[in-house]
């Protein structure tokens, strides 16, 4: 093992945190349940998310209701064709009476960063959030500014076929511990959300637990055991993302970090003090739909990459 083991209480108390979280989420984000399970993996392992689907699905939404629940700073960046770098930032100001320049920090000084409609800006300031997912800390005028702990990019983006997009530069998706996918609710699913959302109240979700108790969460998440069969079964499958004849550019050490830290948050929210191969099955399609690039073949053929992984884990499954 790689590290030891979590207590069973521990482990409860992460299930039931997790578990409110979800339900109340849910209940103004419906029929959506697998988005926001992933999303909140993907908070509690200290990642970023990048949040797909066609206007109008709630994905704004779905990251205020996560904002809300866990009583955190809030900052929302609408990204525009006209948004510049220091309009995340932040910038340098010259201050009269003072006779001296002063740091006015952007945006992105928050705990929680609701980059909406990212791929509606361009590259020049999509990019200036690459220090901040990274580093996390900007440099403006050569001086490092920290940003608050913790700190989370949570992006929405419309698929890249609508009018007046840009697309994520590889570095970026990178950076993104999951890309989750929101798709159209059924017809059930649709009138549940009519009688909900043009009601006398909207719902508004409670506080689960405060910054603290986040940051204990995400603590306990990085501690989870992880045995190093599954640990080589993560090597194996990233290492067959490069092998597939689809694939031009397969998965990074990232997206193995992204894969084992993600199997930790969906073993624990299962309830389970250790990582098993289905945690890490459930998180490779959100930890690596993003990172690969496919050949100009599987691009004519329809094939995405969804499809890919899922061959990819099916064939290493095979193997065993």
């Amino acid at each position: 093992m790689t590290t030891g083991p979590v207590p069973g209480g521990a482990s409860e108390a992460f299930r039931e945190k997790f578990r409110r979280m979800l339900s109340g989420i849910s209940s103004v984000i419906l029929g959506q349940e697998t988005v926001v399970e992933e999303l909140l993996v993907a908070a509690l392992a200290r990642g970023h998310a990048l949040i797909e689907g066609v206007p109008g699905l709630g994905k704004t939404r779905l990251v205020r209701a996560f904002a809300e629940a866990t009583d955190l700073q809030f900052a929302r960046i609408q990204f525009t064709p006209d948004l510049m770098p220091a309009d995340v930032t932040g910038t340098t100001v010259f201050v009269e009476g003072r006779e001296s320049f002063e740091f006015q920090p952007g945006p992105v000084f928050a705990n929680v960063l609701l980059a909406d409609e990212i791929n509606r800006a361009t590259p020049k300031s999509q990019s200036a959030l690459l220090e901040a997912m990274q580093e996390k800390a900007v440099t403006v005028a050569g001086t490092r500014h920290p940003l608050p702990d913790p700190f989370m990019v949570l992006a929405t983006q419309n698929p890249l076929e609508m009018e007046g997009t840009y697309p994520l530069p590889e570095a970026q998706l990178d950076r993104f511990m999951f890309k989750i996918l929101v798709q159209r609710p059924d017809a059930a699913t649709l009138r549940r959300i009519l009688v909900v959302t043009t009601g006398s109240d909207e719902g508004r979700v409670e506080r689960v637990f405060d910054r603290e108790e986040l940051l204990t969460l995400q603590r306990m998440l990085r501690a989870v055991p992880i045995a190093d069969t599954a640990l080589d079964y993560v090597v194996r499958l990233v290492e067959a993302t490069h092998e597939h004849p689809y694939v031009r550019l397969g998965a990074s050490p990232r997206g193995a970090q992204a894969i084992t830290l993600a199997a930790k948050g969906f073993a624990l929210a299962a309830g389970r003090p250790n990582v098993e191969l289905e945690d890490i099955r459930r998180a490779v399609l959100p930890a690596l739909r993003h990172r690969l690039m496919l050949t100009f073949e599987a691009e004519v053929e329809g094939v995405d990459t969804d499809a890919v992984l899922r061959e990819v884990v099916e064939g290493l499954d095979k193997k065993r």
